[in-house]
């Protein structure tokens, strides 16, 4: 494979390929179809994703660091890979798997997350406004201090997850999982708490002054 006319932008069309290992960082890939790839452990930092295909490619370990990930990520293994300050707002990450992965900085900002795997992932002080999270899994997560203004949490696990001084307000939160999570002094103000479950949460100092109807 040339490492060198796909960082070129000449190879457009690299669905399956194995390109594990590889460092492809500072690269112009905007458009190229990686889709079911293999990018295990591939180097991708300061990248130009933007309108890439990387449905059910295996980006486990990958760096992503400062990537413009503003793609089509849907199923996709992100389990473990760096994505510090990646921008991946508007993306579709549907059913994408996060576990072990490193977010910090990065811009959630109306992305797809449905159906998402997100346990125990560190999500602290993450941008997630108008993030699509319906059905997604963040079982123990840190959200402390994230900002889930009009996100839409419909269904969503969130047991045992961190949300201290968490913004989620006017988010939908129908059906939402919050069993055992520590919501003190999140903001609650205008959500739509219909059928949420706050089991043995903690919801001291939370704010609600007022829910969605």
């Amino acid at each position: 494979m040339n490492i060198e006319a796909i960082k070129s932008g000449e190879l457009k069309q690299l669905a399956g390929v194995n390109l594990e290992d590889e460092d492809l960082s500072q690269s112009d890939l905007s458009r190229v179809n990686f889709a079911g790839a293999c990018l295990i452990g591939t180097n991708f930092a300061n990248s130009k994703l933007e309108g890439a295909h990387l449905e059910g490619a295996n980006l486990m370990g990958a760096n992503l660091q400062q990537a413009d990930l503003r793609a089509n990520l849907m199923g996709a293994n992100l389990m473990q890979a760096d994505l510090t300050g990646a921008d991946v707002r508007g993306s579709n990450l549907r059913g994408a798997n996060f576990m072990g992965a490193r977010l910090s900085e990065v811009s959630f900002a109306g992305a797809f997350l449905s159906g998402s795997n997100l346990i125990n992932v560190n999500l602290q002080g993450v941008d997630l406004r108008g993030a699509d999270l319906r059905g997604a899994n963040l079982t123990g997560a840190n959200l402390k201090g994230a900002d889930l203004s009009r996100a839409d949490l419909q269904g969503a696990l969130l047991n045992e997850a961190n949300l201290e001084e968490a913004d989620l307000r006017k988010a939908n939160l129908s059906g939402t999982n919050f069993t055992n999570a520590n919501l003190l002094c999140a903001g609650l103000d205008d959500a739509n708490l219909s059928g949420a479950n706050f089991d043995n949460a903690c919801l001291v100092g939370t704010i609600v002054q007022k829910v969605a109807k």
